[in-house]
């Protein structure tokens, strides 16, 4: 492929609206262009890459013995009242009308659809297990998309259903799904983790995360160096530490004047103790219910799990007018004993005696509280973030570390959720009818072009592993207009063609400092400069993208070379994750 005839629109400068690197680069690179908020067009080299992550999901898929199909982006609404989706999913869910005035969808997912399918072609046990996929495009209606298309409302996602008889069968339905991320995840070159994850609104009872580990991601996960647990923020447990009295011997409870003072922070100086020995008091609500939670002072609220321990699809933190109309006390004096909320208290802090917390009354505090003496004790629940050097939860010996990660690949195990509530049946060996169990299998492989720009780059540009380079050589000609160059160049480009490797070739009459700053931002993996000094001498340049050194390579001598180099450099990106 030609550069000077093919659309690279690069730019020198730096988008405004680009606020991570993945956007920047694939901006300034031309691998992308924004049509509306969250919506790209994909650039010739843009979709190479895309469809690059494409092949080696769909060999691995393949491989794993999922059948590929199609299914239409447009769901009618049916389906999604039948599974009881409809209203739960929230406004990310796009909704239309036909002219007709019937009510459908943009799938966001396709649990609906390819359950429908099921039910009306599989009749028997003998029909399972199945795992169907597809390759398609999917839309939610993201409230704020941000970071390209890290956070977009259009993406292209690989969405795979398993059907299994019984439980045994559907675990080796997940873990061959497992296996196949893990292959995947390593030829596309990226350093990722998989780890317990919340199901969150596709729902079912177990599933794990994918992510690839770079600052920039939006989550944060938590992981054991010891025993390799992993676990996303929402899913994280640490062991529960011995509590101490806050004040050393515990007396009786007390109130105290804590005159202006709004946060934990400032009544803790105030008062002299530890936030450790504290409990804080925050206002949730969720379907129609408002609680009053309890946490360690040092602790942050995590919601998914709040509305995990209340049984809720979510909650929501009051804000301090709210909160204060809900529990009758102002902001910062709030406290369990005698509440007028039902109170939800952090596991943390059972056995916790002797605390400090609000006394319900403007500018006072209660210390050496104790629980049963003082205060009823609550329901107990895991609702806190944990911290780094928490203790791990399974091996209770090494701390937990926190990392950032963007998640590419998501697995739930789905059981009859969606077979039950569509009425899917098939019969067994014994001709009785039995609901199969699902499982659930994604991909962003759009996502994936991004998370491995945000792990593969440097100050001039992208550095694209070998697998994923929308070409894998770059020949740069100093002079275009040079017959000898333009000759030795094609010589080198027919002979790395002729063994699959792609090239592309910048023809453009542009100085040669142009051509070096764009081969940087391109990044692809090994770069050739033909013309000048060097081929006066009988020699072309090869340098390897990311790395400073610079070979000169006999001309004929030029296309083994760079065969070599390339089938050395095939499958070196790959990295290999933790097992689960």
């Amino acid at each position: 492929m030609r550069f000077g005839t093919t659309l690279i629109p690069t730019l020198k400068e730096t988008p405004v609206e680009a606020r991570v690197e993945s956007h920047r680069l694939m901006l300034r690179a031309g691998l992308i262009r924004q049509l509306g908020a969250g919506i790209y067009t994909w650039l010739p080299l843009g979709l190479r890459v895309l469809r690059k992550v494409e092949a080696i999901v769909r060999e691995e898929m393949d491989a794993a013995g999922a059948q590929e199909i199609l299914m239409p982006a447009v769901q009618p609404a049916e389906l999604w009242q039948e599974s009881g989706r409809w209203q739960k999913y929230g406004p990310e869910l796009l909704r239309f009308q036909d002219r007709g005035g019937r009510d459908f969808c943009f799938g966001p997912t396709h649990e609906e659809v390819v359950t429908d399918l099921v039910r009306r072609e599989l009749r028997s046990y003998r029909d399972l297990p199945a795992n169907f996929y597809q390759i398609q495009t999917k839309f939610r209606d993201e409230i704020r998309p941000r970071f390209g298309i890290m956070r977009g409302r259009e993406f292209l996602m690989k969405d795979a259903y398993s059907f299994d008889l019984d439980e045994a069968s559907l675990d080796r339905s997940y873990r061959g799904m497992v296996d196949a991320y893990h292959r995947i995840f390593g030829r596309c070159g990226l350093r990722f983790r998989a780890v317990e994850a919340d199901t969150g609104a596709i729902g079912g009872a177990f599933s794990h995360e994918f992510h690839v580990l770079a600052e920039s991601g939006e989550d944060v996960i938590a992981s054991c160096d010891g025993c390799g647990y992993a676990a996303n923020l929402e899913k994280a447990e640490s062991v529960v530490s011995s509590a101490i009295a806050p004040h050393g011997q515990v007396g009786s409870m007390r109130q105290v004047d804590t005159p202006g003072m709004k946060t934990m922070e400032e009544v803790a100086a105030f008062l002299g103790c530890a936030l450790t020995g504290m409990v804080k008091s925050l206002v949730v609500e969720g379907e129609g219910r408002a609680l009053q939670l309890l946490l360690r002072g040092d602790h942050e609220l995590n919601l998914v799990k709040a509305a995990n321990a209340l049984g809720v699809g979510s909650v929501q933190l009051a804000d301090p007018v709210r909160a204060a109309e809900l529990s009758g006390v102002p902001v910062g004096s709030m406290g369990p004993v005698g509440a007028r909320l039902p109170l939800l208290a952090d596991r943390c802090l059972e056995g916790l005696s002797g605390w400090v917390a609000g006394a319900n009354a403007d500018g006072r505090h209660l210390l050496d509280v104790v629980w049963g003496r003082d205060c009823s004790k609550p329901p107990w629940a895991d609702l806190h973030n944990v911290v780094a050097g928490d203790l791990c939860p399974r091996c209770q010996v090494s701390p937990l570390r926190l990392d950032r990660g963007i998640e590419v690949g998501h697995v739930f195990k789905l059981g009859d959720k969606y077979t039950r509530a569509m009425k899917v049946t098939v019969q067994d060996a014994d001709g009785r009818e039995k609901i199969p169990i699902m499982g659930c299998y994604g991909i962003g492989v759009s996502r994936i072009v991004a998370a491995a720009i945000e792990q593969n780059h440097d100050d001039n540009g992208i550095v694209w592993p070998l697998a994923l380079a929308p070409f894998a050589v770059e020949i740069l000609l100093v002079n275009p207009k040079d017959e000898e160059s333009v000759g030795v160049a094609e010589t080198l480009e027919k002979g790395l063609r002729q063994v699959g490797i792609e090239v592309l070739m910048d023809d453009r009459d542009e100085r040669l400092g142009v051509k070096f700053k764009d081969a940087d931002l391109l990044g692809l993996p090994f770069r050739v400069v033909v013309g000048g000094r060097s081929l006066k001498e009988g020699a072309v340049e090869v340098q390897r993208r990311g790395q400073p050194e610079k070979e000169r390579i006999a001309v004929e001598n030029g296309v083994t070379h760079l065969i070599a180099r390339v089938r050395a450099t095939d499958g070196v990106d790959n990295f290999k994750n933790l097992p689960l």
